[in-house]
């Protein structure tokens, strides 16, 4: 019996990301909501995410570059690049929260935002670094999968359950027995 071919480190990196951000909209949701401030809350969840950004996104990369003994030489480009990449994430963020601060759906918000985003990576992508064989070399495929990913969207936000009962959030990691 043949063994089977390892899976791409990248691969799970991505599927890491896909778990991660997949929650992200939960969590973010959940925690604007146990903040019990209808009109800040989403301010202080996202002063929160501002904090594991530093937490995470700061000190472990920084522990990296020492452990890796890295140059510290960095060209203004890439900075500069890196931080418009900071920006738009953290406005992304931010929209995030103001979509469920105008009483949007975590299921329909995140749904567009996860259905619209590779539509418009793909875009920028393309016209940044065209194909091969220009523009009509475009694989039938390809498009479908745009059409599709921008149906998926649309059909989730038309279609989507009605709400249930809200549960309590966890305070302490212990669900609040429902008040009723």
């Amino acid at each position: 019996m043949q063994d089977a071919p390892p899976v791409p480190l990248w691969l799970l990196f991505a599927f890491l990301t896909v778990a991660s951000w997949g929650l992200y909209g939960f969590f973010l949701h959940t925690g604007q909501v146990a903040m019990a401030d209808p009109e800040n809350g989403r301010y202080k969840a996202f002063l929160w995410v501002g904090i594991a950004y530093v937490l995470i996104a700061v000190l472990a990369p920084l522990f990296l570059l020492i452990f890796h003994q890295a140059s510290w030489r960095m060209p203004t480009s890439g900075i500069l690049w890196s931080l418009l990449a900071g920006a738009v994430g953290a406005v992304g963020a931010f929209g995030v929260l103001l979509a469920f601060g105008a009483k949007g759906h975590p299921a329909v918000v995140m749904s567009i935002i996860f259905a619209g985003a590779p539509i418009v990576n793909a875009v920028i992508v393309m016209l940044n670094h065209p194909p091969a064989g220009g523009f009509s070399s475009l694989r039938w495929q390809f498009l479908l999968g745009i059409v599709l990913a921008a149906l998926g969207g649309m059909l989730v936000t038309l279609y989507k359950p009605p709400p249930g009962t809200a549960r309590p959030p966890l305070e302490h990691g212990v669900r609040q027995p429902d008040a009723r």
